[in-house]
């Protein structure tokens, strides 16, 4: 990431503490031992974030637009001028799972060979660092010229944290007003997630939606109390 010019790594969950670190990695002049800050959850990592891009090999069930590695870099590039941009990663072997997916605006899918797609973690960061080095060199400008459906949100967009808050309140809203009728609720709310997230919403829109949403839960309190509003 260093030699690509990026400064800012962010852990998950990590299973080893800095202390358990070989010292000769920590004392290595391209270390992040230092640098780098951890969270416990991904949600977390990224609440300050306004536009979150999840790299996956695997074809998933959630409905998000598959961008290319370099359209992706060209677009986070573009981003950054409302906000933080956050590339997800995770393990080789498993992957990034549906639920860390919906934390994601996005998914980046590196064209490999379909016989062999899965990369190494570190290959992959390296390519998508790669390729945002090529867009900071580049005319950016004309780049953004080139927004697609899932556009890279304006100044004043809202944040990842309060996104996450505007859909779990949404989640409850629907329950209490038995939106699902007894259908399990994550395929309407995979679609409710990606709808919003393709409306680059800022934070006068949430405040909007989750006043409209406080007021769908009173009158749902007040229907199962058998009051009149």
């Amino acid at each position: 990431m260093k030699t690509m010019g990026l400064s800012r790594l962010v852990l998950v969950a990590p299973e080893r503490p800095r202390t358990a670190i070989p010292r000769r990695w920590r004392r290595a002049p391209t270390t992040w031992s230092r640098r780098h800050r951890s969270f416990a959850s991904l949600a977390e990592a990224v609440a300050d974030c306004r536009w979150v891009l999840g790299c996956t090999a695997r074809s998933r069930r959630i409905q998000q637009e598959p961008l290319h590695p370099r359209d992706a870099a060209r677009r986070a590039l573009a981003a950054t001028a409302s906000g933080p941009v956050a590339l997800v990663f995770r393990r080789e072997r498993t992957g990034l799972e549906n639920d860390e997916l919906q934390l994601c605006h996005a998914a980046i899918h590196i064209p490999s060979d379909p016989a062999f797609s899965s990369l190494n973690l570190a290959a992959a960061v390296q390519v998508l660092s790669y390729e945002l080095r090529c867009a900071m060199l580049g005319d950016l400008p004309a780049l953004q010229d080139s927004a697609q459906r899932t556009a890279p949100p304006a100044a004043g967009a809202a944040s990842h944290a309060e996104l996450e808050g505007l859909f779990g309140q949404l989640a409850e809203a629907l329950e209490q007003i038995d939106f699902h009728k007894g259908r399990a609720p994550d395929s309407a709310m995979r679609k409710l997630r990606q709808l919003y997230l393709q409306a680059n919403l800022d934070s006068a829109d949430v405040r909007l939606l989750r006043g409209v949403l406080a007021d769908t839960q009173r009158m749902a309190r007040l229907a199962g109390q058998g009051e009149s509003p």
